[in-house]
């Protein structure tokens, strides 16, 4: 099944649906937040009984940090250890939302923001749980873009914590695993349907990196996510042969 449990790219909304602000203001608030969120748990808990999601390459690196396009940051509900999980969710009231479905859904959550402060106080968490053991979830080229270009948090990470990056995306050629009109191509699937999740070689960043080797790094991780999409059909059609989602 799909997670929620990702920042919503809510400046994003606000410029293609002017009327975003005045809509949540109204739709959410501290008296009815828990109410929302218990509907919206119980509409994904749904959807999870018909979402069938199979892993090929993973390879099982506890710590690790797994890294994503934005539009495929559902795709840590085929996670197999979802409790030692962090993924990153906004202070916002809608976030409220987001962090209330994440947890009971099993994940752990790291809050933040865009903001200086709020991001240096979340990425001392994320880098506390991974000295921990722990794994963490992050969206490269997120929460607000451009497409595909990766930022340095996940680089930043390996290098402080001397913890892998492992690219991972996920792909389905069924009619319902939805692309959504949002500037990231948001992937859902919506109704029955098997995907797989893809497993990229890990990535290290050694401590004393410098510039140049902290922008080959990112080339890097770039490079394999697209590889990582392109040979998904392929993929997909040797999984099918395998009979993964009847195992």
């Amino acid at each position: 099944m799909y997670n929620s449990a990702i920042i919503i790219p809510q400046k994003r909304i606000c410029a293609t649906f002017p009327c975003y602000n005045k809509v949540m203001v109204r739709l959410v608030n501290k008296n009815n937040i828990n109410f929302i969120a218990d509907k919206v748990y119980c509409i994904l808990r749904l959807q999870e009984k018909m979402t069938h999601i199979e892993e090929l390459n993973n390879p099982n690196q506890i710590p690790c940090i797994y890294a994503m396009w934005h539009a495929n940051q559902f795709l840590v509900h085929g996670i197999e250890h979802k409790d030692i999980v962090s993924i990153l969710i906004s202070n916002s009231i809608d976030g409220e939302i987001v962090t209330y479905v994440s947890e009971k859904w099993g994940f752990k959550v790291v809050r933040g923001s865009s903001k200086r402060k709020g991001a240096v106080e979340a990425s001392m968490q994320m880098i506390k749980r991974l000295n921990e053991g722990e794994c963490v979830a992050i969206m490269v080229d997120g929460p607000h873009g451009p497409l595909h270009k990766v930022k340095n948090g996940a680089i930043k990470l390996a290098q402080k914590t001397g913890v892998p990056i492992i690219p991972v995306t996920w792909y389905s050629p069924q009619f319902t695993f939805v692309s959504f009109p949002s500037w990231d191509k948001m992937k859902l699937p919506v109704g029955k349907c098997n995907i797989l999740n893809i497993y990229g070689e890990p990535i290290y960043v050694s401590e004393d990196a410098d510039e140049e080797e902290l922008k080959k790094t990112k080339k890097r991780l770039k490079k394999q996510l697209e590889t990582l999409d392109k040979k998904a059909p392929e993929l997909y059609k040797e999984a099918q042969k395998r009979k993964l989602w009847k195992k």
